[in-house]
Order: structure tokens, then sequence, then C-alpha cells
């Protein structure tokens, strides 16, 4: 599957915190064309495993989330108007206007209208946008919109992924789908090379509430060394450069007390020796991602971030470049060969 047809596979698929089963199946069938082992566990984390060829009896993890933020259904009133409330960190001034499906007993497409400017008064104007004053349409009765949808439904964003100039790409859920779609890079190349470890791809679950997939997983496996992938902050005219980073510059390198210090060390010396692009972001405390749970799973585990760069996050139009997406990949998979031959001195104190 080419590139560009996964990522519309991958983002079109709904996968909401607690709620993955559909891209789980989805992401089985793909792992079992390359995997010696493919297993769903009971959080819907897909592990797959390739085998490695020689008896260092050395394990490796990686990881990128499946999840998605969205809306949970909160009420229904008497003319049929859904009132909403966030999932995971959704500002509610980006819903305004918003194409959404409600997933309730059948799909249900709304909309979540905003109050025309001409009908606002002054002090309107000036106020911030609020989730309690937000609500969905879907253009049915009260009666009918309570036979299909209940409170406690979940709704996420209904856009078609967009494909746009210079390489780049535009949807919902690209945090973290490109980073799954990089995963999947990572493998392609390690199934065709020789390697003496044992190494686990999983797609991970409940990252944008609990972290919960990776933690249990990480536990399960106690690997010597962990690799997450994920989103972070694309660079906008609005945001500082100190924590955005430039579409098409490569994958971005996390440093910080979150990450073995060691084996990051070796991720920079292998994108320089592969000629990967890069970019460097400090994180002086919790990364806000995986990395944070896995790092203490345990005994404790070594674990270094890899990000891809993503503009406009935990919105319906995330944008993502293509050639970030592969170098990931890339430098996921090489920095897995290179670390594996050397692992004792990379982890070592």
């Amino acid at each position: 599957m080419e590139q560009v047809d996964l990522l519309k596979e991958l983002t079109q698929r709904n996968a909401v915190t607690g709620y993955e089963e559909e891209m789980t199946l989805f992401i089985k069938d793909i792992f079992q064309k390359y995997c010696h082992i493919v297993e769903v566990d009971k959080f819907y984390n897909v592990t797959g495993l390739i085998k490695g060829k020689g008896n260092n009896n050395k394990k490796i993890m990686v990881t990128a989330h499946i999840d998605e933020v969205a809306l949970i259904v909160t009420s229904i009133d008497d003319k049929g108007f859904i009132k909403i409330s966030g999932l995971n960190g959704v500002d509610p001034k980006i819903l305004l206007g918003q194409e959404v499906i409600i997933h309730g007993k059948k799909e249900v497409y709304g909309v979540i209208g905003a109050k025309p400017p001409h009908l606002l008064n002054s002090e309107e104007r000036k106020k911030a946008v609020k989730m309690k004053d937000l609500c969905i349409d879907t253009g049915l009765k009260a009666d009918k919109v309570k036979e299909y949808v209940s409170v406690g439904d979940m709704v996420t964003f209904y856009t078609s992924p967009l494909l746009l100039e210079k390489n780049k790409i535009s949807s919902k859920t690209l945090d973290n789908r490109c980073g799954v779609a990089a995963l999947l890079e990572a493998m392609k190349e390690i199934v065709s090379m020789k390697h003496d470890s044992d190494i686990y791809f999983i797609t991970t679950t409940q990252e944008e509430f609990s972290m919960a997939g990776a933690v249990s997983a990480a536990y399960n496996i106690e690997p010597h060394l962990a690799i997450v992938i994920d989103a972070t902050h694309g660079e906008t005219p609005d945001t500082s450069k100190d924590n955005s980073f430039a579409l098409g510059k490569g994958p971005v390198i996390a440093v910080g007390p979150n990450m073995h210090k060691k084996a990051t060390k070796k991720l920079i010396d292998t994108a320089k020796a592969e000629n990967i692009p890069y970019n460097t972001e400090v994180l002086s405390g919790d990364s806000g991602t995986e990395a944070w749970g896995i790092q203490v799973s345990r005994n404790g585990i070594p674990v270094v971030l890899v990000s891809i760069p993503v503009r406009y996050m935990h919105t319906a139009v995330e944008t993502a470049h293509l050639d970030d997406i592969r170098n990931t990949g890339k430098l996921v998979a090489r920095f897995i060969l290179s670390a594996e031959k050397e692992m004792e001195a990379v982890l070592c104190l």
C-alpha cells in the first residue's frame, strides 16, 4: 500500500480513546503481512513481533498510539439539539462550523453551528468560545435524535484527507496516524534486514487519556529499549520557533530527563550517519507522550522519543509532510540496527 493511500485509510478510520476496535482490526491485518507473531491484548493494543536471528536475548519495543481526540454527547434538548463536551484537549473555538459524525445506534451526521456575526452584540464578540455554548444540529426532529443518539455517544470530526502542495497532507487524526505510518515504514525496512534482537512493533491505545495501552504493553514485554513515535508541534506564523518545528525538515528528536541520555545520543548519531535531516526538541519535564509512562514501567525502561511535526494539532485539519513520515520510519529502523550492535554500551550508566 502506497504511503498516501495508507494515510487515507488510517485517518478515515475512527479510534476514539477507549473505542479503538475498528482501527485495531485494520492494523492487525497489516501486521500479519510482516510479523512472525501478531497479538491483540485487552486494551486493543496490536503487537507485532519480528524475531531476531541472533542469540543476544534483547528486546526492542517501538510504539505509536492510534487513538484520537473527540467529543462526547452530554445531553439532548427538546428541539433535538445535542450538547457536547470535549475529550482529551479539544479547543472549543475550532469547533465552530465543524462537520461531525455521532456514533450512536446508527451513524448520524451533524454540524456544530455558530451564531451569525450579524446577530452578535458587542459583549458576545469579546467572549471566548465555551464548550457549554456549543451544540450539534443533525436536522432531525427531537424524537428521531433521541432514538438514534444517547448520552455518552462519541462524536468525531467528519473530514476527508486533502493533499496539499509540496508533499503535504491535511486531515484529522494525523496525531498520531502519521506516527503509525512511520512505524509501518520502519517495520517494512526491519523485516528485510538481518538483526539479532526481537523487535516488538506496537500500536497503542488510550494515549490521549492515560497512556494505559503503552504502560501495559511495556510492563508485559519488559523491553531493554523502547522507541516512541508521536507528533510534535509544526511551525506556524503564530507559534514560537522554540517549541514548534518546520515541516519537511525531518523528524524531531527529544532530549531531556524523560529520555535516556546515551540512547538519545545514539539516535542523533544515527541520523547524522544516515544523512537523515532532524531537529532536536528540549523537553525539561513530562514529555506528554507515552515515553513518560514507559520510562517508569517495571524497574525502568530506557526510552527515546522521535516526533513528526504536525500543524494545527487536535483539529480536523492537522497537517504534516510526507517526507518527515518517511524519514522518521527510516531513522527508527536504522537506529534499531545500529543500537542493537552495541546495546550494552548504549544502555550502561
